[in-house]
């Protein structure tokens, strides 16, 4: 682009800023002093002056003709080739006009031996000044491919240490500033930013980039910072590089202007750039963004040799933005579905209030298989459930899904802490030898790192709000945090299994009694395991942080995190914190029945009396049918003693407890059966209905849906 031409249509050129050059160009010599030929012009009129003044004063005066063949040795040292001869005659003529003239009566001899040494040594100057010129240009190439080579090795080494654009992108503009340009910037496409391939189309209009690096002096051109949007319109000439993917090398006079808009008249002047270089990010055929690189006038502009070096020095920075992109994207997916495979939020629960937190680990790390869950059970229960599968990417994170998954389907039968934990390492041990056998299959000599490498950790807690009993089994999991109103931290002392997928020992279940307004801290080993700190000192960090008097368990979520995580773990991280409530008994009601069946009157008598109370006597005959054939089925079948109890929350519970581990099966009655009809009449007028095993007996289970009241239960029990 001409000069006039930048004036004319200065949107067309490259916003940028300048800065002192610290390399050597390419092009051209060394500058030498100016005062150095016009310093040995006037030595050669004071040399002849003097030898003028002593034939006057008659001295001998060859001796200081002598002196005269150094000026053009020394100008051969010093000045170019023209200014080397220009030097020389001009010594030579006044010789020639000083001997030959002035000084006729020195003798032929000695006026043809003065001349002729100073023709000689002029011829001599003039050899001497081309072999320097040539030794300085051979040299001059020398350190520039030297420069340009060191550029290269320092753009190979620095830039694409991270898998970072924004840092690959800074890290191109710092090298660039250290002796190839004055002022270097980089625009990516903000889908780039976000992991995504940009879409760019001939006659789109004008391009909307972010500015992600800028590096160089800052006092050339007001323009956009890092992280700003950056415009390049359209027509511009940088949008057209950007169209092809060609570089540019671009030449600016007057003001520069912004890429995005028009110049800033406070930086204009001699600071102002005045050649340029737009060079396309490109990598796999795709255009990432732009790089741009000026000088200011006071280093010589851009030429063909710069722009091949900043095409070469971008395309290696191209390739590592593009592997940056393309991890970002994978780890977005990642993390999409391990966010899929988690609760999209804590649910409400009437036996607690309940916060949770999943926190990823650090961008080089990959995803992880923690996860967390709070389950509804029967009898207005609730299982808290914590766990932590080893390794991290997507097998990990397709791993902890199938868990959470089988965890959902055993806590629905309402197995005890220990049991689940078995069945679920028989769910993990099994799932592992299916991978096993399936590489045996295929004759892999190679199984892969995750093959016969599946372990995982898991804690369940299992809350009852009725009697406020609390069991919990762990496998292999860090304890429990409890905080009792009133009370300091502690950590519960539940026995530790192994981790799930080892065998070995089995699991054990610890019971213990919680007051409402307990608060609870479930979480796994990446909140606890800081670099630089033990796990000791992760328990104390975690113990300290949970003291903190903060009432709102969202906000203690954050404060536990900001406080023992800080700026990142090198691990998952999951977290949940809730607090314990209560159902008295204005929420419950139990009676002792005998085993007599004449005592089922009593319990529909019972039951409607205590719906007239709770005003919900609309519900009476459903209840009453629903109570008769649990009562009748635990007298006839089961074993004493037997208990009825209702729980009036989202639904109203009925449960019949016994003595028998018997369980009930639903079954279709033929025609001409007597029996066999009373839980398929149960199923049919409840909304939910189950077994549950206790050590001394079952408790057979019915929800009826509240009058005008979805029950919440439903939806939690699909969401899983």
């Amino acid at each position: 682009m001409s000069r006039a031409h930048a004036k004319e249509n200065p949107q067309r050129a490259v916003a940028t800023v300048s800065r002192t050059f610290r390399g050597t160009k390419a092009a051209g010599l060394p500058h030498r002093p100016v005062n150095s030929f016009a310093f040995l012009l006037l030595s050669v009129v004071l040399l002849s002056g003097l030898q003028l003044a002593l034939r006057a004063a008659d001295l001998h005066i060859m001796g200081i003709a002598e002196y005269a063949v150094l000026i053009p040795v020394v100008a051969s040292a010093l000045l170019s080739v023209r200014q080397t001869l220009i030097v020389g005659l001009f010594n030579l003529a006044a010789a020639i006009t000083i001997y030959g003239v002035l000084l006729q009566d020195m003798g032929r001899a000695n006026q043809i031996t003065v001349i002729t040494a100073l023709a000689v040594a002029l011829g001599i100057s003039l050899a001497v000044c081309r072999l320097r010129i040539a030794g300085e240009r051979r040299f001059s190439r020398l350190m520039i491919a030297r420069e340009r080579l060191m550029l290269l090795s320092e753009a190979s080494s620095r830039v694409g240490r991270t898998l970072d654009a924004t840092r690959t992108a800074e890290e191109l503009t710092e090298v660039a500033v250290i002796g190839f340009a004055d002022h270097a910037t980089v625009d990516l496409f903000e889908s780039v930013l976000e992991g995504e391939e940009p879409v760019l189309e001939p006659g789109m209009g004008d391009v909307v980039l972010r500015r992600s690096a800028e590096s160089g002096s800052s006092a050339a051109l007001r323009g956009a910072r890092p992280g700003e949007a950056v415009v390049y319109q359209e027509g511009a000439e940088t949008t057209l590089g950007l169209d092809t993917g060609k570089p540019m090398l671009l030449e600016i006079t007057g003001t520069a202007p912004s890429a995005s808009g028009p110049a800033d008249p406070g930086h204009s002047g001699t600071n102002a750039p005045h050649s340029a270089l737009a060079v396309p990010l490109r990598a796999r055929g795709v255009t990432l963004g732009t790089a741009l690189f000026t000088r200011s006038p006071a280093r010589e502009p851009f030429d063909t040799d710069d722009l091949l070096l900043a095409q070469e020095v971008v395309a290696r920075a191209a390739v590592c933005v593009d592997n940056a992109r393309q991890y970002t994207r994978e780890r977005n997916i990642s993390l999409a579905l391990q966010r899929s495979l988690l609760p999209p939020m804590a649910p409400e629960h009437p036996a607690l209030e309940a916060a949770t937190r999943y926190l990823p680990a650090g961008p080089y790390s990959g995803v992880g298989g923690d996860w967390y869950d709070i389950i509804p059970l029967s009898g207005a229960r609730v299982a808290l459930v914590v766990g932590d599968v080893v390794g991290h990417g997507v097998n990990a994170s397709a791993t902890m899904g199938r868990l959470r998954a089988a965890v959902r389907t055993l806590a629905d039968i309402d197995l005890p802490p220990d049991e689940l934990l078995t069945h679920l390492d028989d769910v993990v041990t099994r799932t592992r030898d299916r991978i096993d056998m399936s590489e045996v299959r295929k004759g892999s000599r190679d199984p892969g790192p995750d093959a016969g490498e599946t372990v995982a950790t898991c804690l369940y807690m299992s809350y009852d709000p009725v009697s406020r009993r609390c069991s919990a089994a762990r496998a292999g999991h860090p304890p429990p945090a409890v905080v009792r109103p009133g009370s300091n931290v502690e950590y519960l002392d539940i026995p530790a299994g192994p981790p799930l997928g080892v065998g070995g020992l089995p699991f054990e279940t610890a019971e213990l009694e919680l007051p409402a307004g307990t608060r609870l801290a479930l979480y796994t080993d990446g909140l606890i395991d800081v670099p630089g700190h033990d796990l000791d000192e992760g328990l104390e960090h975690l113990q300290k942080a949970l003291s903190q008097p903060i009432p709102s368990l969202e906000d203690m979520c954050d404060h536990v995190l900001n406080t023992v995580v800080g700026d990142g773990s090198r691990d998952d991280v999951a977290l949940v914190i809730a607090r314990t409530r209560e159902l008295d008994g204005t929420h419950t009601a139990a009676w002792n029945l005998t085993d007599d069946l004449a005592d089922v009157a009593r319990a529909r008598d019972l039951v409607s009396s205590r719906l007239a109370r709770w005003d919900l006597a609309d519900m009476a005959f459903t209840t009453e049918l629903v109570i008769s054939e649990l009562v009748t089925n635990a007298i006839r079948y089961g074993s004493g003693p037997v208990q009825l109890r209702l729980i009036r929350e989202d639904t109203l519970i009925c449960e019949v407890s016994d003595g028998s581990n018997t369980a009930p099966h639903l079954r279709r009655a033929r025609m001409f059966d007597e029996g066999g009809r009373g839980l398929f009449i149960v199923a049919q007028l409840a909304e939910h209905w189950g077994t549950r095993q206790r050590s001394d007996g079952k408790t057979i289970w019915a929800e009826l849906a509240l009058p005008d009241v979805r029950p919440t239960r439903t939806e939690d029990r699909c969401a899983g």
